[in-house]
């Protein structure tokens, strides 16, 4: 193995009362690809401060290659200190040449001499990036550099570092990026660093077996530890596993959805079918807005039913935004005319995310202070609410001030989606976010019953979220694809995409032209149908209970007051949890066998 350019040995930090991290080892190899992932809250952005020599630690030593330059790409870089754009890029200890900071700007669409308080988060994000590169480092620490960036700025940057000749840590919540780029992957776990040599795409495989094993070692524990252990180990797993199968789901919506737009351009349909007419949220017709002489929408038609997620994609400067506003009827059309559902109340949740008061602490921003919140017209504990979006109930009181960027905006996402509502818009929902909790995001966006418009330059994210995507251009056409980002970039690139068959019609690639295909099942059996119908309602249930126990095991003097019910109550959570387990495997397989019937 070749001597490391960069490592930090026994790495530790104290951070508040206690230790951030401790006993920490990471060598940089000279051409390494790494994924940093974590929660957030983990240290991550911390991490990459220590290994850039910007923070002192307590423990631990420091080593680096002479000559080797080392340079960091911050989430949120110290822009407004500058007059301009231009100033910013030129600072630093080690300034870039100009002449590369100009050359990076023209290459990713930056005007430089734009002034740094009027910037938005994309241009100074893009500021950012032009300062890093122009730099020419040897290893480059990437902090969530996809942030703000639209669809052709992350492409730019994604060829960029896959030509780059240097070694690379990067932090990013878009599961794409980190799939196309990295080799190796750093795991930031409660305390403690894993590395593994697998990029991205292998990372939730490897981090399943160590859960596994985590899990093997926890039964040979007392039974209050394996209870708090079980959140953080198996209900990662276990969400997973749920999430799959709303995938499942979601791919047969796209296909009842694509069997509705038909021909491209057809996107108004059924109109007379009375089902279509009561379930529309949405109805635009021949819809055209123009900003002077510009049609940023032309001549769109579709019809917006209730369920449907809507995806919305483009550059920066295409019309998302303006498309966002004539649906929900911020903006009015010039020449066709929207028609909404009287009773649509929705909740929009904005990349400019109102800042919160750091003074405030969690239980006065959820709940005014009260123990209650009212969630979609159900109470709920707010510490048990808090758990859903994966805080720890003794957060409840912290100061707002206290918490990580990503902790307030998923504690932004908590409160919003508390309130009623049967539309819900999300612009850019998934900045600041980490992968766990992205995961909990498409999860409640599955389960919510009403209509949600997304726009997102994630494209992970949208290929598990939503059943259609609105892609703009920039000419005024927007492109109606039954689909994910996927499906409109095949479109977009006019690669040849398979027409959905016809109802009763077969295929199989694998039987020869003019043989007879042999018979095949178009259906489930009696008994797998009837598992896969009444499976969902059983894990529910089985939930339920799980949660109910453990509440009655939460009781700190339970144990020494009655340990009969103690060990009969453990043993009951660890008999629901394998029958909740077994019936989410069971339902999972017949999810899959049901959509390759389908398909």
């Amino acid at each position: 193995m070749a001597a490391p350019v960069l490592a930090y040995e026994n790495l530790g930090l104290v951070q508040g009362s206690g230790w951030l991290f401790r006993g920490l080892d990471l060598f940089v190899g000279a051409r390494d690809r790494l994924a940093l992932i974590g929660r957030n809250g983990a240290g991550k952005t911390t991490l990459l401060k220590c290994l850039a020599g910007q923070i002192e630690t307590d423990e631990g030593r420091r080593t680096i290659q002479p000559g080797t330059k080392v340079v960091l790409l911050e989430q949120d870089p110290p822009v407004a200190d500058f007059a301009t754009l231009r100033d910013f890029a030129l600072s630093g200890p080690a300034a870039p040449p100009a002449h590369q900071v100009a050359a990076i700007a023209d290459r990713i669409g930056l005007d430089l001499d734009r002034p740094a308080a009027t910037a938005s988060g994309g241009e100074r994000r893009r500021a950012a990036i032009a300062r890093a590169l122009a730099a020419e480092p040897d290893v480059l620490l990437l902090d969530e550099p996809t942030n703000h960036l639209d669809l052709a700025g992350i492409e730019w940057l994604e060829d960029w570092l896959g030509r780059y000749t240097g070694a690379f840590i990067v932090i990013s919540h878009d599961r794409t990026f980190l799939k196309r780029l990295t080799r190796s992957s750093l795991w930031l776990d409660r305390g403690t660093l894993r590395r593994a040599e697998v990029g991205y795409g292998g990372f939730e495989a490897w981090t399943e077996q160590v859960y596994a094993e985590e899990a093997r070692a926890a039964e040979k524990l007392d039974a209050r530890l394996k209870l708090e252990l079980h959140w953080l180990q198996r209900g990662v797993t276990a969400r997973r596993r749920r999430n799959q199968g709303r995938l499942a789901k979601l791919h047969e919506m796209r296909a009842a959805r694509a069997a509705m737009l038909g021909p491209a351009g057809t996107a108004k349909l059924g109109l007379e079918n009375d089902e279509v007419r009561t379930k529309m949220v949405i109805d635009a017709e021949h819809v055209t807005k123009l900003y002077g002489e510009r049609a940023i929408v032309r001549d769109f038609t579709l019809r917006i039913q209730r369920g449907d997620r809507i995806g919305v994609v483009g550059a920066n400067g295409t019309g998302k935004t303006t498309l966002l506003k004539l649906l929900t009827g911020e903006l009015e059309p010039d020449e066709g005319k929207i028609v909404r559902a009287k009773t649509l109340t929705g909740v929009m949740i904005d990349q400019q995310r109102k800042l919160l008061d750091p003074d405030k602490n969690v239980r006065q921003v959820l709940a005014d202070g009260g123990d209650w919140i009212e969630v979609r017209g159900h109470k709920k504990h707010v510490q048990g609410y808090l758990k859903e979006f994966l805080f720890e109930p003794g957060l409840v009181d912290a100061k707002i001030g206290s918490l990580s960027g990503g902790e307030r905006s998923r504690l932004l996402l908590a409160r919003e989606f508390a309130r009623r509502s049967n539309l819900l818009v999300l612009d850019e929902p998934t900045n600041d976010l980490d992968l766990e909790t992205l995961d909990l995001l498409q999860e409640v966006i599955a389960d919510y019953e009403g209509t949600v418009l997304i726009v997102s330059h994630d494209r992970d994210f949208l290929d598990r979220t939503v059943t259609i995507t609105l892609g703009l251009d920039g000419s005024g056409k927007v492109d109606i694809v039954a689909g994910g980002y996927e499906d409109w970039e095949r479109k977009r690139a006019r690669a040849p995409v398979r027409a959905p068959a016809k109802a009763g019609a077969q295929t199989n690639a694998s039987v020869p032209v003019g043989e007879p295909a042999p018979p095949q099942r178009r259906k489930l059996s009696y008994k797998d149908q009837r598992d896969y119908d009444l499976l969902p309602g059983r894990i529910e249930e089985l939930e339920a209970v799980i949660a109910r126990d453990e509440a009655a095991l939460h009781d700190p003097d339970l144990y020494a007051r009655d340990p009969g019910r103690f060990a009969a109550l453990t043993d009951a959570i660890a008999a629901a949890r394998a029958e909740r387990d077994a019936a989410e495997h069971r339902w999972l397989e017949l999810a899959e066998a049901a959509e390759a019937l389908q398909a």
